[in-house]
């Protein structure tokens, strides 16, 4: 196990099959504050969402819940959803899908059943959000992708997947209205998203 200040990869001395890295994670012993991915064959454990997250993902949940396609629903969530083409398994922070997905026994969902999904970056997840997570989600046909930078204070929104990820994009800073595309097409306000003030007026700090 190769520990860094706040990335964990696991990695074995002879490849895991896609199944051998899943069945891996089931057994793992993740510490209280951290989530499990898989990510480019290798299992990420990597530490869960600052505080004001909370309120993001409830702006974010709020606002399109209105507007999801008939049978939907939106959440948030420590929930695995698992793409066998492109051997990934991820935990969103925000996903929508059918009910019928979440209908099973099983921990392992299935990621090309989702509408809709959202990342909130951190400092050790922002490159996997912003490169590897938008080829997995536009391949698997997610038809929204909806990256939050709260390095940077500014929203991505993707759409129209492709097997290179997605075709058309836009990106506006926190505190402007977004276009959320089909199947929702509704606005999104991004007012709110930004980290709190600390008592001498300043924004906190993103470690």
């Amino acid at each position: 196990m190769t520990v860094m200040l706040e990335h964990t990869t696991i990695s074995g001395t002879e490849p895991q099959s896609f199944e051998g890295l899943l069945d891996t994670l089931d057994e793992l012993y993740v510490p209280d504050g951290y989530k499990a991915e898989i990510i480019r064959g290798n299992i990420v454990v990597s530490p869960w969402s600052k505080g004001y997250y909370l309120d993001v993902m409830d702006l974010v949940c709020d606002q399109l819940r209105p507007h999801l396609p008939e049978g939907h629903r939106i959440s948030t969530g420590p929930f695995l959803y698992v793409f066998p083409g492109s051997e990934r398994a991820y935990g969103p922070d925000i996903h929508a899908a059918h009910r019928h997905a979440h209908r099973t026994t099983s921990n392992r969902l299935d990621g090309e059943a989702l509408s809709f999904v959202a990342e909130l970056t951190s400092s050790s997840t922002r490159d996997d959000d912003l490169t590897d997570k938008v080829k997995t989600y536009g391949k698997a046909g997610v038809p929204v992708y909806l990256v939050l930078d709260m390095q940077q204070e500014q929203a991505t929104v993707l759409w129209t997947p492709s097997a290179k990820g997605y075709e058309a994009h836009i990106t506006l800073p926190f505190g402007e209205k977004l276009h959320i595309p089909a199947p929702f097409d509704c606005p999104l306000d991004t007012a709110g998203f930004r980290a709190p003030e600390t008592a001498d007026g300043a924004a906190a700090a993103e470690s």
